[in-house]
């Protein structure tokens, strides 16, 4: 399975591609990929990095897996493929965008035009069987995403890391708090979004706001 990463981030992360925990967890990936139905397609699996490349990267948001039905999964964390229909928690992210910016609800679900703008959409875990989620937590991708952090946290400044739930909120023991922005909230699921934990956080205008300050063009969500 070929490694579809773009080469900014190569240079960051070629040493993980040569340690034998990725080696394994690459033969395990392919294997399901053989053998089950798993998404995203292949040629996605690293999309994330495709589009958002190191040296443009000005946000990350993180999730946990990906979606795990039929043709959601586009290689973007909350992301869908055009014609999908949304997810409830990207719905709920596009309500809080809708009274945060006054930015109208879209007619899709694919985040790729985020990420062309400097938004590193990281899943912890980049593949899944269908229909069942969490199949390929604990295989190596969280070792290899932690790393994803660390080289960001430690070879770029003033990031600003969206952490949205209590997995993701964990996160922040990767990143040098003093380099970077942390935004934390609770996670867009229904759930949590019900319970008062997620509407009203304004993450995507405090986010613009510390761009402006430094100079930076603010993301159009």
């Amino acid at each position: 399975m070929k490694v579809n990463i773009h080469d900014s981030w190569k240079n960051q992360l070629n040493e993980e591609f040569e340690k034998s925990y990725f080696k394994d967890l690459i033969s395990f990936v392919k294997n399901e990929y053989q053998t089950e139905i798993c998404y995203p397609k292949g040629s996605d699996i690293f999309a994330a990095f495709e589009y958002c490349h190191f040296n443009d990267l000005k946000v990350v948001i993180l999730g946990q897996d990906p979606y795990h039905g039929v043709n959601q999964a586009n290689g973007l964390c909350f992301s869908v493929k055009d014609d999908v229909k949304m997810p409830p928690s990207l719905i709920n992210i596009f309500k809080e965008i809708e009274q945060d910016v006054g930015q109208p609800f879209p007619s899709t679900g694919n985040l790729e035009r985020w990420a062309n703008q400097g938004v590193l959409l990281l899943n912890a875990t980049l593949t899944v069987r269908a229909h069942e989620a969490g199949s390929h937590q604990k295989k190596g991708w969280e070792q290899f995403t932690d790393q994803v952090i660390s080289k960001i946290s430690k070879n770029r400044e003033n990031v600003i890391f969206l952490l949205w739930g209590g997995f993701a909120k964990k996160k922040v023991k990767l990143i040098d708090t003093k380099k970077h922005h942390i935004l934390t909230s609770g996670h867009p699921s229904p759930l949590s979004a019900n319970r008062g934990y997620w509407f009203g956080n304004k993450h995507f205008s405090k986010t613009n706001a510390i761009l402006k300050e430094m100079k930076q063009k603010p993301i159009s969500w």
